[in-house]
């Protein structure tokens, strides 16, 4: 099972040595854990300091000779600078495709980067395949959560085997109310494994 753990988007517009320890912390956790990848979601951060945890969290999993990856949500620019492993792309229209993302790799001498990308609908599905993403990161299957607060259920078990079905060869992992007791019916329904927030940080 493929396990993404996605940080909680907390940190400030200014990094400080305690966030970066923390993050660092967190990241030495996940490694251990055998997490597989590492999304970066910081969407209040400026591109500077974006790069700082990205490279503090890549330090880390460098010195734990980890296999996990390290992908910076939508930051295509800040993933290159920090030569992070990937990118996690939002399924905007008018987001970079994940060819686009690996031409900008390519371009930079970096080793091609895994793109994964967040679909809630079919069509979303269909066009990140198109696009040959590596993952998709379907959701909300239970339900969605900004701050704690509940702000809208899941589209449940049935849509996410059709995601899985339309994706075909393109992993699927679940994303939105994910616990270790529903885990396992996302893997009976198709998934390659999941993704989530308070499953890896609490």
């Amino acid at each position: 099972m493929l396990r993404c753990a996605i940080t909680d988007g907390t940190a400030s517009s200014f990094v400080n040595t305690a966030q970066i320890d923390r993050l660092q912390s967190q990241v030495r956790r996940w490694a251990s854990g055998g997490i597989d990848l590492i999304q970066l979601r910081e969407k209040n951060l400026e591109a500077g300091a974006l790069l700082s945890l990205a490279e503090a969290a890549l330090q880390t999993l460098r010195e734990m000779n980890s296999p996990a990856k390290l992908l910076i949500n939508s930051r295509t620019d800040v993933a290159i600078a920090g030569r992070a492993h990937g990118v996690h792309l939002t399924a905007h229209r008018d987001e970079l495709t994940p060819k686009q993302v690996r031409e900008l790799f390519t371009h930079a001498g970096l080793p091609p980067p895994t793109v994964s990308v967040s679909c809630h609908t079919p069509s979303d599905i269909a066009r990140a395949r198109h696009h040959a993403a590596d993952l998709i990161l379907f959701g909300p299957v239970f339900e969605k959560r900004v701050n704690g607060e509940l702000v809208a259920g899941g589209s449940g078990l049935e849509a996410l085997t059709l995601a899985c079905t339309i994706a075909e060869q393109v992993p699927v992992l679940a994303l939105g109310g994910i616990t270790s007791g529903n885990s396992g019916a996302c893997l009976a329904a198709g998934a390659a494994g999941v993704a989530a927030i308070r499953l890896f940080t609490s």
